[in-house]
């Protein structure tokens, strides 16, 4: 009983010195990561979006990214090595679902704030000024702060007798009153003569 006594006193501190091995910048470097990835999915990704199903995906990604490139900062690392690894874990994609090129834009957002919180020999101030610049940037671009966005959806439409160019103007307020979109332009993607359909490719704003 002594011996095992003797094993949990000597098991209790060494639970805490893995803690204490890690030096405080690690803290606050992982909660500039943190408060940045919460400001970038919650304020402006999903703000703008409103999708869930990536959520996870870049998180995950960011702190993996973050972990790894901080513990590999410890030992001698060239910021070649430091590219390569990011240049690999960019590259990574899923084969079981299609991801878009918004999304994409998104993980590689995630995976370069893990690595530029984590790498960067500056203080927490400049990595909070460097942080912020990217944030503030992906906001106004996804607002309407530069250039108003356009979205676009298929749509299968059967009133085929409004293609025409001169019954264009009819043809987006049908649109407009079906859909409930502020759509401004339409282009014909593709005309079935034997079921009188089409398939057109709407533009709207928000």
């Amino acid at each position: 009983m002594l011996l095992l006594q003797q094993l949990a006193e000597q098991n209790i501190p060494a639970g805490f010195e893995l803690l204490n091995k890690l030096p405080p910048k690690f803290f606050i470097r992982l909660g500039i990561n943190l408060l940045s990835m919460f400001v970038l999915i919650r304020f402006i990704y999903f703000r703008f979006h409103k999708k869930k199903e990536f959520v996870f995906t870049f998180a995950i990604f960011n702190l993996i990214i973050f972990l790894i490139t901080f513990l590999l900062n410890k030992v001698e690392m060239s910021l070649g090595a430091a590219f390569g690894l990011f240049a690999v874990f960019s590259m990574l994609r899923y084969r079981t679902e299609g991801i878009t090129i918004k999304d994409m834009t998104y993980l590689f957002l995630a995976i370069a704030i893990g690595l530029i919180t984590a790498i960067i020999k500056g203080g927490w101030d400049e990595i909070i000024v460097i942080n912020l610049i990217i944030l503030t940037f992906t906001y106004l671009l996804e607002s309407n702060f530069f250039i108003r966005q356009e979205y676009s959806k298929i749509v299968h439409y059967e009133r085929i007798e409004l293609m025409p160019l001169e019954k264009r103007d009819e043809l987006i307020a049908d649109l407009q009153k079906r859909t409930g979109l502020k759509i401004h332009r339409v282009s014909i993607t593709r005309i079935d003569f034997l079921r009188d359909s089409v398939l057109l490719t709407v533009y709207y704003h928000l």
